[in-house]
């Protein structure tokens, strides 16, 4: 773990506890930092990222980092697949439609990177020099 006052970068477990800790820590920071009125965008935004992550390398170690600068907060997950996050076409969810089998419990509809785009002042992703890639996404505070 990495902690300055301006950022925090931390490796976890890929694992189902992975983004309650992380908005643990998102919390925390956002607090201290006088943030907390980004709070529920950030817990919504940091939730999304971690899970993608969590899908794209089931069992291995994911990275997170939450910091802050001029241009404002920035949220951010590496993980260690090669391959570009993927936007799934939205699909009108009626009862028919709506899988609440426990597999496929939060995986209705692929709303979740666009929630993230319409948070944000940006987000993306980006290639690792060292392999796999980082997903971000900035708030402004």
């Amino acid at each position: 773990m990495i902690a300055t006052p301006d950022c925090l970068l931390i490796t976890m477990p890929a694992s189902k506890a992975a983004p309650g800790m992380a908005r643990q820590l998102t919390q925390t920071r956002l607090y201290m930092w006088g943030y907390g009125h980004i709070l529920d965008d950030a817990f919504l935004i940091v939730s999304e990222l971690i899970t993608n992550a969590l899908a794209a390398t089931p069992g291995m170690e994911i990275r997170y980092q939450c910091s802050r600068d001029v241009a404002g907060v920035l949220l951010a997950v590496w993980d260690a697949s090669p391959k570009s996050p993927q936007i799934l076409p939205m699909i009108d969810m009626t009862l028919d439609t709506l899988d609440i089998s426990e597999e496929h419990w939060d995986d209705n509809g692929g709303r979740g990177l666009p929630i993230v785009a319409a948070l944000t002042i940006d987000c993306d992703h980006s290639p690792d020099p060292s392999g796999g890639k980082w997903v971000w996404a900035r708030l402004k505070p």
